[in-house]
């Protein structure tokens, strides 16, 4: 029997860099600059012009290939999903979300709240859900260690 769960996970953290430095790193092809668990991103070549496909083999070997939904350098966020995965993912699909916000006021004026939201299909476990929620938080460490280094 399958424990119910919920399918979305959001993981958030402040980061203290400018906006600009943090924002710098949310291209999907150069995740492997400042996440750990990624040994290479690169362009999948021969996709349509339209269409940004990135592939990203972590350093267990899992390979997935990310599309990119959405992007705004307006509003500094990037969607994406994962389109295929070596070996196979044990759900159908997901929807993330890469936010930035500047810190405008307070004591961390100056800094960058990040959120990382993951939306999953109905068949993920709870099991999934938890690695998707340690595997957003190590990347923002990651990514706060790589958008303060000076």
């Amino acid at each position: 029997m399958s424990i119910p769960t919920s399918t979305s996970v959001v993981e958030s953290a402040v980061i203290k860099a400018p906006l600009s430095h943090v924002w710098h790193h949310i291209k999907l092809q150069d995740f492997s600059n400042f996440w750990s668990a990624l040994k290479s991103s690169r362009y999948v070549k021969g996709t349509s012009d339209e269409t940004d496909v990135v592939q990203w083999t972590f350093n267990d070997g899992t390979q997935l290939e990310v599309k990119q939904e959405e992007h705004s350098t307006i509003n500094h966020y990037i969607t994406y999903s994962i389109i295929t995965a070596k070996p196979e993912l044990s759900y159908s699909s997901v929807l993330s979300t890469i936010r930035c916000y500047a810190v405008t006021s307070g004591e961390l004026e100056g800094s960058t709240f990040v959120e990382w939201t993951g939306n999953f299909s109905s068949d993920a476990d709870a099991g999934v859900i938890q690695d998707a929620k340690f595997k957003r938080r190590d990347a923002l460490a990651d990514l706060a260690k790589a958008a303060t280094k000076k």
